[in-house]
């Protein structure tokens, strides 16, 4: 899942390259952050510093610092304004720069969905078959204008050849079919081959769905290159390929994080977003929710997506924009119309009967269905990537992929149900069934007498031959679709979960509803269909049956809540089908919850080590600050600086014997009175910078922290003033600090490391990293699976 230890190690010029385009992906290029809200000192001598106050990859930012910059920022233009025209003109476009760039996001992101979707539902059909007036036309656009298409057959035509009539000219017969088996597998191995070797040279972190990535990023990691253009290029190319192979995986996950990429790359265009990391990932925020109104077709969905599940800051403003965006989108999509039916939703819906309160009983099951294939799920899913990880499975991604796609091809061609895409499946699914369908779904028995009797043309039949052949394909494929997904989401290629998850789900309610639907036609004198299910009516509906499942088991993989069921009634235009989706999707949540309070992303980020603090983690021991923070007793004492003791020399000893990301900065050695906070990497800049810059600059310099300068000899070379990179104003606990309240400071703040004191005089430090291994270690997992910081 996401990029793993072979994507880091693959190749050195695959990061040199994403880091070519996203060279200032981190950066707040500001100099001299005095930490929260106070006077910078001027130095002569220092001009800003191109790095000071920008982050090193695989690093947390500082958020406080951040917002506190742009605050002074937002300041110092509302000031200005008030001067001169041009400045009044300045402030404004400010102002509205970001309403600009939500714009730019949903149009391109909306843009790239269309093309997608047109270009995966093309090389679908590929697999099966030709159109001879035009090989860019997929199956269902190649009959449209045929007229030799009849009712029961809509999908044959003269125009479209599959493989055998075009290389054997016939169409029945055993060769006949196994040609256009051989093809179907020769095409599938080939779309998966391209995907996962494009992704293996080109972006290794194109792979994966990428929201356990997003989610840690917009939580304020840093992932150089993993929203760059190079990811960009290669997850549109490879997520069509992807789900043209017809592999258990959907659109919908990796959409999320084309939709981040594109707004990644829009946010260098404008300085407020290129030099501030914590206005980007508002920004983020709300292209999160681009991405799934152009997957889904959800726009307000997609908002609640985002606010729900992975956005981390997200304050009103972000709401606004993010409606906005995913409005632009959606209405760029629809101008598109990718499905060629004029509607933006993926499976609209008609069910012609209400349903009937009785009918929640039903719909609870598969609720509690949903949530016990959820837990399964991860736990089989995070079990097979953790050997994917820790085994010699994961030095050969390519041969992995090929591997599940052959056997994924093997498989599904002979039953209908599995060889049909994962959309068409879930739209075959919910669909609701008419006299005249042709689909094998409504194999039901005519009644002889339909003309006669006067009774709804809609009412419950009898199951005929077909429906029942239908079900027990339906049956195969529910096995294969939740064993093959389990092996298939976390491969080398892009991959996302909803519309796997959507499917089986689906495929079970479908098949609850039809057994529903002829216990209620045997048997209309039991107690519970009385008075509402008489002969010869329209009782019970299979397709929402279907609708409920598909939510229900999403619900359980995710652990999505509100957002999931305003996703599904815009997915279906199903409006007044509410309740039985909200009954079903909490039941799989409670139920879900039960084996495990993680849904598959966090389970996946905590597979990958990212330093993510979960905000639905109840923190629940009683330790104190002084329990987590560094050194430990018996550990080396804690590194700091002092104000105005320490050689240049000796401060570039100290960086360079330890790892540590920051410093703490004492009055001396023997007080240990806090003075402030320094980082390492904005350390290392002045003092480079100050030695090919600034004259007399050597390792005997002082290196001085304070705001007047110390009297010194006159011999003595000149000083170093690093004051103004310091943080003034430290976050700082004492060490009888709950560590409630701590991990509380560190969720709502953003902070990196917070500093301990007793009395004023400097104890420790905690860092998000020692947090995050305190609550691994008391939930007896291993404390070193977090790798960064």
């Amino acid at each position: 899942m996401g990029w793993e230890l072979w994507s880091r190690q693959l190749d050195e010029e695959e990061l040199v390259v994403n880091e070519e385009y996203d060279e200032h992906s981190s950066s707040s290029r500001a100099a001299g952050m005095n930490g929260i809200g106070h006077t910078k000192l001027v130095d002569p001598l220092e001009d800003p510093l191109p790095g000071v106050g920008t982050y090193e990859d695989f690093n947390t930012i500082d958020w406080v610092r951040e917002k506190s910059k742009d605050r002074d920022r937002h300041r110092e233009i509302t000031n200005k304004s008030r001067e001169s025209t041009v400045a009044l003109l300045h402030s404004v476009s400010d102002a509205f720069s970001g309403w600009l760039l939500m714009l730019l996001v949903g149009l391109m992101a909306g843009a790239l969905a269309g093309g997608i979707d047109i270009a995966a539902h093309w090389m679908t059909d590929l697999k099966e078959g030709v159109c001879l007036n035009g090989f860019w036309f997929n199956h269902e656009h190649c009959c449209w204008t045929s007229n030799e298409t009849t009712f029961k057959e809509r999908d044959r035509c003269p125009q479209w050849k599959s493989w055998a009539e075009l290389i054997a000219g016939t169409s029945e017969g055993p060769f006949a079919y196994i040609l256009n088996y051989l093809m179907y597998i020769i095409w599938a191995l080939l779309f998966s081959f391209l995907a996962v070797t494009l992704v293996r040279a080109f972006a290794p972190y194109a792979c994966g769905s990428g929201i356990p990535e997003i989610k840690t990023i917009l939580s304020g990691f840093i992932i150089r290159g993993y929203l760059g253009k190079w990811t960009l290029i290669i997850k549109t190319i490879t997520l069509v390929l992807a789900v043209s192979s017809g592999l258990s995986l959907g659109k919908e996950g990796p959409l999320v994080h084309v939709a981040c990429c594109c707004a990644n790359i829009l946010c260098h265009l404008f300085t407020k977003y290129r030099k501030n990391e914590a206005k980007r990932r508002e920004v983020l925020s709300a292209a999160a929710a681009v991405g799934v109104s152009v997957a889904f077709g959800a726009p307000i969905g997609g908002v609640l997506f985002s606010l729900e599940e992975v956005s981390y800051y997200f304050p009103l403003k972000t709401l606004w924009r993010s409606f906005f965006a995913a409005l632009v989108a959606a209405f760029t999509l629809r101008s598109i119309n990718p499905f060629g039916n004029s509607r933006l939703v993926l499976f609209y819906v008609e069910f012609h009967a209400p349903w009937h309160l009785v009918e929640l009983a039903p719909f609870i099951l598969l609720g509690i269905f949903g949530g016990l294939w959820g837990a399964l799920f991860i736990k089989a899913n995070i079990a097979w990537c953790r050997l994917r990880k820790t085994t010699r499975l994961g030095h050969y991604p390519v041969i992995e992929v090929l591997v599940v796609t052959a056997a994924t091809a093997l498989m599904a061609f002979p039953n209908s149900y599995t060889r049909m895409s994962g959309a068409e499946l879930i739209s075959e699914l919910f669909n609701d069934c008419s006299l005249l369908d042709s689909s094998q779904l409504c194999g039901y028995k005519q009644p002889a007498n339909t003309s006669d009797t006067g009774l709804d043309s809609l009412a419950d039949r009898p199951a005929g031959e077909g429906l029942y052949t239908a079900l027990w394909q339906l049956a195969l494929a529910l096995i294969f679709k939740i064993l093959i997904t389990v092996i298939t989401f976390g491969m080398k290629v892009p991959s996302g979960l909803f519309i796997p998850s959507m499917a089986v789900g689906a495929i079970a309610g479908r098949l609850l509803g039809v057994g529903m639907e002829q216990l209620a036609y045997y048997n209309h004198d039991w107690l519970i269909f009385r008075g509402w299910c008489s002969p010869g009516a329209d009782c019970i509906t299979p397709g929402l049956y279907a609708m409920v499942g598909a939510a229900a088991c999403l619900g359980g993989v995710t652990r999505m809540t509100v957002s999931l069921v305003v996703i599904m009634f815009e997915l279906t235009g199903g409006l007044e089908y509410i309740v039985p989706l909200m009954a079903a999707t909490m039941t799989s949540k409670w139920v879900a919850d039960a084996f495990g309070r993680e849904g598959i992303y966090e389970a996946h980020i905590r597979l990958n080590g990212y330093p993510f603090l979960e905000a639905k983690e109840e923190f629940q021991h009683s330790s104190l600050a002084v329990d987590v923070m560094r050194p430990r007793r018996g550990d080396p004492a804690l590194a700091v600086l002092t104000q105005d003791g320490m050689t240049v020399g000796e401060v570039e000893t100290l960086v360079e014997s330890t790892h540590f990301s920051g410093f703490p900065v004492v009055v001396s050695p023997e007080s240990q009175r806090l003075v402030g906070f320094v980082l390492r990497r904005d350390l290392l800049i002045s003092i480079d910078n100050a030695r090919k810059r600034q004259d007399g600059i050597v390792s005997a310099s002082k290196v001085v922290f304070t705001e007047h300068t110390p009297a010194q000899p006159p011999e003595a070379p000149p000083q170093l003033r690093l004051r103004n990179i310091m943080d003034l104003s430290p976050f700082t606990v004492t060490d009888h600090t709950p560590m409630d309240i701590t991990v509380d400071i560190f969720r709502k703040l953003g902070l990196r490391q917070c500093l301990v004191t007793h009395n004023g005089r400097l104890l420790g430090i905690i860092t998000k990293k020692d947090i995050l291994k305190h609550m691994a270690q008391i939930a007896n997992r291993d404390p070193d699976s977090i790798l960064f910081n």
